[in-house]
């Protein structure tokens, strides 16, 4: 972090930078010992504090796989479950990679229900209940489970968010506010999912009929799509019928993961309840997830050292003492095309944290066995 090793890093950043392909990946799983012993998953040291708290994540991907696995590689310990869904549009050597990194692994599994993911639409949502429905019927009784994407990275050693979930004591954490007249658009009128011109995609595109109000006298918040949640909390939205109306009702809304959890939270008696009379909950406030927007960059946060991408900063190298010191969980966005070094630091910073706080504690390395 020091100001002249960043210069050094940005220099490095200029030349070309070329990304691990997806092959690469495929063709190191192929041999699951070898793969597991060269990316170092067979030192993974696990404290009692880690094995008596373990966690799940849901990660919707559709591209990089190396920066899926070295997310993965981030978080792992044995008792943790992670569930990948990709997006049905990947390529062919993105999902043979994804496919090839699960094998080598008993608690990592690619979610058994598929979408074809389209930007703000219900597919992305429908995404993350897909894969949280696969948690709840596996083996590990997880106590929190957080949702990632792939560029995401985790700001915390693996024993850091488990102290810092244990403090939650069964709350969930999430952005949750009330909504400005621009957000109460996106579902007070009926959106349609349709082509866009030479993009070869899909998104909601809004008409002029309007929707009838939510189901059940909801009251509507909005945040993001991030979000940690107790087990309680997915237990009982998987068997509440208020949660199943509330997403038929959402289904035709634009970008509905921004409005659905933070909704949910807020419904009286839930676990974990965030209670209507509490004030907004907003995504600095919350530390599920620190996004850089450039309109608030030098008023709120520094500028970004990365690039912009609609908006929303891809870090650079000389992020790295903000983004540690800020508090936050989890960032987004990384990308190994943009700046690979604050990525590899992290990496190496995480490792150091999760070495120096198990000193303290009692800790056994479980050599990690492929499939």
């Amino acid at each position: 972090m020091d100001p002249v090793e960043v210069g050094k890093s940005l220099r490095i950043r200029w030349k070309e930078v070329v990304e691990d392909q997806d092959e690469s990946l495929f063709s190191l799983t192929s041999n699951c010992p070898l793969f597991i012993k060269s990316r170092g998953y067979d030192k993974v040291c696990v404290s009692e504090e880690e094995r008596d708290f373990p966690l799940a994540y849901s990660l919707v991907v559709h591209k990089s796989a190396w920066m899926v696995e070295r997310v993965i590689k981030a978080l792992y310990s044995p008792g943790n479950i992670f569930c990948i869904h990709y997006d049905q549009k990947s390529s062919p050597q993105f999902i043979s990679a994804i496919e090839g990194l699960v094998s080598c692994f008993p608690n990592v599994f690619i979610a058994s229900k598929r979408e074809l993911v389209y930007y703000a639409s219900i597919t992305r949502l429908q995404a993350d209940l897909n894969c949280l429905s696969d948690l709840l019927r596996s083996e590990v009784k997880w106590r929190y489970v957080i949702n990632l994407c792939g560029q995401d990275f985790p700001l915390k050693s693996k024993i850091e968010l488990v102290s810092e979930l244990k403090k939650l004591k069964g709350a969930n954490m999430l952005e949750t506010s009330r909504p400005t007249p621009y957000k109460e658009m996106r579902y007070s009128f009926h959106y349609e999912l349709k082509d866009i011109p030479h993009e070869y995609q899909k998104m909601p595109m809004k008409t002029e009929q309007k929707k009838p109000p939510p189901p059940h006298g909801i009251e509507m918040f909005i945040g993001n799509a991030y979000f940690v949640l107790s087990r309680d909390f997915v237990v009982h939205m998987n068997s509440s019928e208020v949660v199943k109306d509330f997403l038929v009702w959402s289904e035709d809304t634009y970008s509905p993961d921004e409005h659905f959890w933070a909704t949910l939270v807020r419904l009286p008696g839930v676990p974990g309840e965030v209670p209507r009379s509490e004030p907004d909950v907003t995504d600095l406030m919350s530390k599920t997830r620190l996004v850089k927007w450039s309109y608030l960059e030098e008023h709120l946060y520094p500028p970004c050292s990365g690039v912009h991408v609609r908006g929303v900063c891809i870090f650079g190298a000389a992020e790295m003492r903000w983004l540690l010191n800020y508090g936050h969980l989890f960032a987004n966005k990384f990308d190994p095309k943009v700046d690979p070094i604050i990525i590899q630091c992290l990496e190496e910073k995480l490792e150091e944290r999760q070495k120096l706080f198990q000193s303290v504690a009692s800790s056994t390395c479980n050599k990690v066995s492929p499939k």
